[in-house]
């Protein structure tokens, strides 16, 4: 009779120990703080513009206009978050699900 747990263990080991793995891992962390980073940044920039300079979101876009330059510059940071997620998406559906499926195969 085999031991599944046994087996699942070895394998695990397996994959911990393939350098693949470990480029994922790497990789994936890099790009997720990395993104994290710059959006964190963004907003808190954002921040800092309201909190020092708020004269300059409360200008108007155009001359007898209601709707001032803090309304588009909010959209264009939620849209650039958005954005930055969807790159995260993508990348993981591709380049990361790629090489786990290939690390995956080299474990068996």
């Amino acid at each position: 009779m085999i031991d599944i747990h046994s087996t699942d263990t070895q394998r695990c080991e397996r994959i911990r120990a393939n350098p693949k793995f470990l480029q994922l891992v790497s990789s994936r962390s890099r790009l997720a703080w990395s993104l994290s980073a710059t959006v964190l940044g963004t907003y808190y920039l954002f921040m800092l513009v309201v909190a020092f300079a708020p004269q300059w979101l409360h200008a108007p876009l155009g001359e007898n206009r209601m709707l001032t330059l803090g309304m588009p510059v909010g959209a264009a940071i939620i849209i650039f978050s958005w954005l930055l997620t969807g790159w995260y998406v993508y990348r993981a559906n591709t380049r990361f699900d790629a090489l786990g499926a290939a690390i995956l195969e080299e474990s068996k």
